[in-house]
């Protein structure tokens, strides 16, 4: 896809500064890829114990519709303390929703697919409550930062992305956190036999699921400086299940690569990013994500795989042997 961007758009690896900023094609794949990285990695975690979470688009959602109201009707706009304040209610909510996800799965077994489906439908109808049907735009210098400003010619929402991942990448690498994930993934029950307290750890990655899912929806919303209960996240949470199948986690749990989901990540904002670029319709993204889908779940299939093989192995067989060189004959 970069060499299909290079050589319809020249300069597309072009990266300028401007104003202090920095600019270009590639800056903004990493700045509008920034909150589907997040929804993704929370999206991991939740992947790898064998869950998922269809919740993440809802919780986008309501996170910056919550945020948006709260600036729009305060006093101050424009005051660092109104926006800490909204930030923190929309994490707060976000906890919540995280934690309610979180018990119908782990304590009460309700099906992953089905517990965070509640929410996905519900949420998204909460968000247009809050919201009361309208946009609701916001006029906030502080708040824009999050989603659309530059800290040292870097966009900010890049450098969230980028903290999110290298913490969780400490914590799930460089302690046991990882290996108790992936084995709650593997195989639940043995988990809680030698000691594991796996409903807790199940409950713990839906709420972080949450959370990165709110500051994602804060750095949408921040960056058109208004909320959309209905359009905000729309289909995030796909694009972050695509983004963790393209990465290598299993959707059967018990293996994960936030490597590996950061990749998958910037590999959708591309691809969204080209189909702009080239002048296709933007409402074809889908059937290009389709045909991704399609050659991802073929990669990943070891029955395309072996088969493959097998065709390799008999064009190989059916190839005529190279004819032997023939000594020359003595005394002619």
């Amino acid at each position: 896809m970069l060499l299909a961007n290079l050589a319809f758009t020249p300069d597309f690896f072009a990266v300028r500064i401007k104003d202090g900023h920095l600019y270009g094609s590639l800056v903004d794949i990493l700045h509008f890829g920034a909150p589907l990285t997040l929804v993704a990695l929370g999206m991991t975690l939740v992947i790898a114990t064998g869950g998922i979470d269809l919740s993440v688009g809802s919780t986008v959602a309501i996170a910056g519709a919550l945020a948006c109201l709260y600036i729009s009707k305060a006093a101050d706009p424009g005051s660092v303390t109104t926006v800490l304040v909204a930030v923190a209610l929309a994490l707060a909510v976000a906890l919540v929703l995280g934690a309610v996800n979180g018990v119908l799965v782990a304590r009460i077994g309700v099906q992953p697919i089905v517990a965070t489906l509640i929410l996905m439908v519900a949420g998204r109808g909460v968000a247009q409550l809050i919201t009361d049907g309208q946009i609701i735009t916001v006029t906030s210098g502080p708040y824009r930062l999050i989603g659309g400003g530059y800290w040292f010619t870097v966009p900010f929402a890049v450098l969230l992305a980028a903290a999110a991942v290298g913490v969780s990448l400490l914590l799930t690498r460089s302690t046991a956190l990882g290996l108790l994930l992936e084995s709650v993934g593997g195989n639940p029950v043995a988990s809680r036999l030698v000691g594991i307290r796996a409903l807790r750890l199940t409950a713990l990655v839906y709420v972080v699921s949450a959370v990165c899912a709110a500051v994602a929806g804060l750095m949408i919303s921040s960056n058109v400086s208004a909320a959309d209960g209905n359009n905000a996240g729309l289909w995030i949470e796909l694009d972050a299940i695509l983004a963790v199948v393209i990465g290598g986690t299993s959707l059967n749990g018990g293996r994960f690569s936030i490597g590996g989901t950061v990749i998958g990540a910037l590999v959708i904002q591309t691809l969204s990013t080209t189909v702009y670029t080239i002048g296709i319709p933007p409402e074809t993204t889908l059937v290009f994500k389709a045909a991704v889908v399609i050659a991802v779940c073929l990669v990943q299939s070891p029955q395309f795989r072996a088969k493959m093989a097998r065709r390799r192995h008999a064009a190989r067989s059916s190839r005529p042997e190279p004819a032997a060189p023939t000594a020359p004959k003595v005394g002619t």
